[in-house]
């Protein structure tokens, strides 16, 4: 009896064996055929993985690469600075981005060259802003676009105000408007996520050339100030000066009673060429005897344009800046057509409104700039909305102040 059991168990697992063999094809194939394609598409990967990622390979070409366009564009921006308007302030915005890159204060987008630099201590320097009267008596707080006010954008919502921040570039509108904690944006809604660019194009409210609201208070970013004249300069774009042109002429805010506050790291304040980066600027600005654009021995700020934005608040990670009133320079209110070169115009839609506007009202043709050569900018690849101001007059030539040396008013961007 055991050997015929025995028996009967070897045929069985030979038959067992044998149907294996045979059907294991067709299993095969019907359990691939009911994986998921996404499983599928990873096990056929794995099966035949390339070889593992050189991240230290990558890093070292990526750099190579940086390293090589930072040179082309700085060997392009050389050549071509003479052209601008103010070459004393492409003098200063090199200087300034070439220290902030080499001492690594500089933070994401890297690098800072042809943008209002992002720099160690901007949220330091945002909450010092904050504690400010003015900030904290202001409704409305007109603030720029740009990396190192995301923390300052933050805290005009987070105490409850009406943040205004431009479309960047002033390219496909003009301004949005938002408050958090109402019908249009619920408290629920993170304020982080309202901060940026694309934040304030989805959740931000387009107001339209012509609406009346009014500006308490203007936050700009800066590459360069004077403590003394409140002398600034930006990345070289002039939009903060377009903006307030458009909005003082708007009547959106009072020119000669809304203060403007900047936000920087210490060594982006003028400091009489104690310290780098403004020692080594001095020793190079004396070398090269550069005094035909308004800079002398004292200082590397030139003569200012009609329509340059000064400072009246600096702040720093560190301290607080008050421009002494005695050397302010003063600040210029409306559109100066005279100054608007037509490449400028042609870059910006919500300009070219106000001007047609502007010539229907009063009957006649405004001036037009002479032409100048676009410094260069930063790559961005940035989407949003926007809107923006409310009638008025335009301003031709002589309609505008003077600032020059001669007064002691030279003024910067």
């Amino acid at each position: 009896v055991i050997s015929m059991m025995h028996h009967q168990l070897t045929v069985a697992f030979a038959a067992a064996a044998v149907a294996a063999i045979f059907l294991l094809p067709i299993t095969s194939s019907a359990f691939t055929a009911s994986l998921p394609r996404s499983r599928l598409s990873s096990r056929l990967a794995d099966a035949s993985s390339p070889p593992s990622f050189d991240e230290k390979a990558f890093e070292t070409d990526r750099l190579a690469k940086d390293a090589q366009a930072m040179n082309e564009m700085s060997e392009v921006a050389t050549q071509e600075f003479a052209k601008l308007r103010t070459p004393w302030k492409w003098r200063i915005r090199k200087c300034v981005w070439d220290y902030l890159e080499e001492k690594n204060i500089a933070q994401f987008p890297r690098p800072v060259h042809h943008r209002i630099p992002n720099f160690m201590g901007a949220d330091e320097a945002a909450e010092n802003l904050a504690s400010l009267p003015e900030f904290q008596a202001a409704n409305m707080v007109k603030v720029n676009p740009d990396t190192p006010q995301r923390r300052v954008r933050h805290l005009v919502l987070e105490n409850d105000k009406t943040l205004l921040t431009p479309q960047p570039r002033l390219r496909t509108g003009f301004f949005q408007t938002l408050k958090h904690g109402t019908d249009t944006i619920p408290s629920h809604v993170p304020i982080e996520s309202l901060t940026s660019s694309k934040g304030a194009a989805k959740y931000g409210t387009p107001i339209t050339l012509y609406e009346k609201y009014t500006v308490d208070l203007v936050v700009v970013g800066s590459t360069a100030v004077c403590p003394k004249t409140g002398a600034r300069v930006g990345k070289g774009e002039g939009f903060a000066e377009l903006e307030w042109g458009i909005l003082s002429q708007q009547g959106n805010l009072d020119a000669t009673k809304v203060l403007v506050v900047t936000t920087v790291h210490d060594s982006q304040v003028f400091d009489g060429g104690v310290e780098e980066p403004w020692k080594s600027l001095m020793e190079q600005q004396e070398k090269d005897g550069v005094d035909d654009d308004g800079t002398n021995s004292q200082t590397p700020f030139g003569s200012l344009t009609q329509h340059d934005v000064p400072v009246d608040i600096i702040v720093t990670p560190t301290q607080i800046i008050r421009v002494p009133d005695e050397t302010k320079l003063p600040k210029p209110s409306g559109v100066y057509w005279d100054l608007l070169s037509p490449q400028k115009l042609a870059q910006i839609r919500v300009l070219q409104e106000l001007k047609k506007r502007t010539e229907e009202n009063l009957g006649e043709s405004l001036p037009s700039g002479p032409d100048e050569v676009l410094p260069p900018t930063a790559s961005r690849n940035r989407k949003g909305r926007g809107g923006g101001g409310r009638g008025g007059r335009g301003r031709g030539r002589g309609g505008g102040r003077g600032r020059g040396r001669g007064s002691g008013r030279g003024r910067s961007v």
